[in-house]
């Protein structure tokens, strides 16, 4: 029997998945790199192909139907299943190279300027970095990086660091804004904000309710899928961001962004490697995790 036949098409399919994950078109859309009519595209051709609805199109939200939600946990089994079917096959082609899943964020700014002087003291040792737009997965790699409260039933989490938070732009734009701007001028300027799928991370709305400051119900500024997008965005005068410190730090020893507050706050949850069982007692990776502790104490 061919099983194509009853599945509908795989880019409906795919659509379909990342949109009752992230409970959002608009993000499915950010995350697949399409627009947000053509995911709405594909999952109505999906309901149309199924002939029930999978989702309950509300207001300014959404939500799945009973049958979406069932069709939603298959959908998403089978592609992780998929995913670690594949990561564990391109490890083993890749003998000998530790993998570390990161978000985009942790491995751009954090990791990846570190890993020479990984690769300095552990010359034998090749690393493979597995960059990710959400919460970083294991899949087939040796370790993960996440922040979060440390609770996760796939691996042994090492905690490396917390962070903090304050506002940060370019050298321009902070000279625009005169000296010592006040919590009240900050909140006034265009605000560089982002998605994101993980809910322990701090937005703008969170950060100035800390000073007892309410967000424009309607704020300027731009809105970026990822950290990653604020940061450039603010680096080329767009506006200010939030500073997460310890991912910053090059950039504002640098002075390619300036600090504009004395105000911070210091974040609920923090970063940890995973380690899954099969890495416990690997000679290699054991000298990573002491390596990437050492650099996390810094």
């Amino acid at each position: 029997m061919n099983i194509r036949r009853k599945l509908p098409p795989l880019a409906a399919l795919t659509a379909f998945e990342a949109a009752a994950r992230v409970r959002s078109f608009t993000k499915a859309a950010a995350e697949l790199g399409v627009t947000q009519a053509a995911v709405s595209r594909q999952i109505h051709l999906m309901e149309e192909t199924l002939g029930f609805p999978l989702f309950r199109r509300l207001h300014r939200s959404i939500e799945l139907t009973d049958k979406g939600q069932v069709l939603s946990t298959a959908a998403t089994s089978a592609f992780n299943l998929m995913a670690d079917t594949i990561a564990e096959l391109t490890r083993e082609e890749d003998e000998g190279a530790l993998s570390i899943s990161a978000t985009l964020a942790i491995s751009h700014f954090w990791l990846m300027p570190k890993i020479a002087s990984f690769s300095r003291l552990y010359p034998d040792s090749r690393l493979r970095i597995v960059s990710q737009d959400s919460a970083a997965g294991l899949g087939g790699s040796d370790f993960a990086i996440r922040y979060g409260n440390g609770a996760w039933p796939d691996g042994r989490a090492e905690y490396l660091f917390d962070d903090e938070l304050f506002p940060v732009c370019s050298p321009e734009y902070a000279a625009k804004l005169g000296s010592a701007p006040t919590l009240e001028d900050i909140a006034r300027q265009p605000l560089i904000s982002y998605d994101s799928q993980n809910p322990s991370w701090i937005g703008w709305e969170e950060w100035l309710a800390a000073f007892s400051i309410k967000l424009a119900k309607a704020p300027s500024g731009l809105r970026t899928s990822f950290y990653t997008e604020a940061v450039y965005a603010a680096l080329s005068g767009q506006g200010i961001a939030l500073g997460w410190k310890r991912l910053l730090q090059n950039l504002l020893d640098t002075r390619s962004l300036i600090r504009l507050t004395e105000q911070s706050i210091v974040t609920r949850d923090g970063y940890f490697l995973i380690v899954p069982p099969r890495s416990a007692n690997n000679t290699k990776a054991l000298q990573f995790i002491e390596w990437l502790k050492t650099e996390a104490a810094d």
